[in-house]
């Protein structure tokens, strides 16, 4: 009689098992392959056959001729493919005022006085951000021009050329990915 009981039971966990942990799975993976392989495969950025980045996770540039990533909450590594996380610092943590006067300062050094965008000076939920604001990256624009001797409308236009939009008007904001830029930059033809 237990037997009995248990088998319809049985029966569907190993059914829902197999639908749900195997079929199912298989099938998205598969249709997503076909409709959309570079997203399914890790949008994945490549030069000369060479993957060298996703458009999902940030990376950090340091140097004076790249544009700046939003700053990563994991350290002493920032931005490794690795680890994610926040600080999870409060807003009225010492800590976390500590740290945004700190890049405030290094910001306004690095690229002069002026508004300094709120996405310079924090961190995002993951730690590994791919995107910087448009504000932030025309405020860089002037000092990565400098870095590179290019006139600064060639650089400022680039940004604005590659900059994403909100969708329909409303949903998202301006931002550019600082991946793709730098690349950009560095295909830029000599002067």
């Amino acid at each position: 009689m237990i037997l009995r009981e248990l088998r319809p039971a049985l029966s569907l966990v190993i059914i829902f098992t197999l639908l749900t942990g195997f079929i199912l799975p298989e099938a998205f993976t598969g249709a997503m392959q076909l409709a959309l392989p570079w997203q399914a495969n890790g949008s994945l950025i490549t030069q000369n056959g060479q993957a060298i980045g996703s458009a999902l996770i940030g990376q950090n540039f340091t140097a004076a001729k790249y544009f700046q990533p939003r700053p990563s909450a994991l350290s002493p590594n920032p931005y490794t493919e690795n680890t994610s996380g926040a600080s999870n610092l409060g807003p009225t943590s010492a800590a976390l005022l500590t740290n945004v006067q700190t890049r405030i300062a290094a910001y306004t050094k690095a690229f002069g006085p002026g508004q300094v965008p709120a996405d310079a000076v924090t961190t995002s939920g993951s730690g590994l951000d791919p995107d910087i604001s448009l504000v932030n990256a025309l405020r860089q624009s002037a000092s990565v021009a400098a870095a590179r001797k290019r006139p600064v409308g060639t650089v400022t236009d680039l940004v604005n050329r590659l900059a994403d939009h909100p969708a329909f008007g409303i949903i998202g904001t301006d931002n550019v990915n600082v991946l793709q830029l730098n690349l950009a930059l560095d295909r830029l033809p000599a002067q």
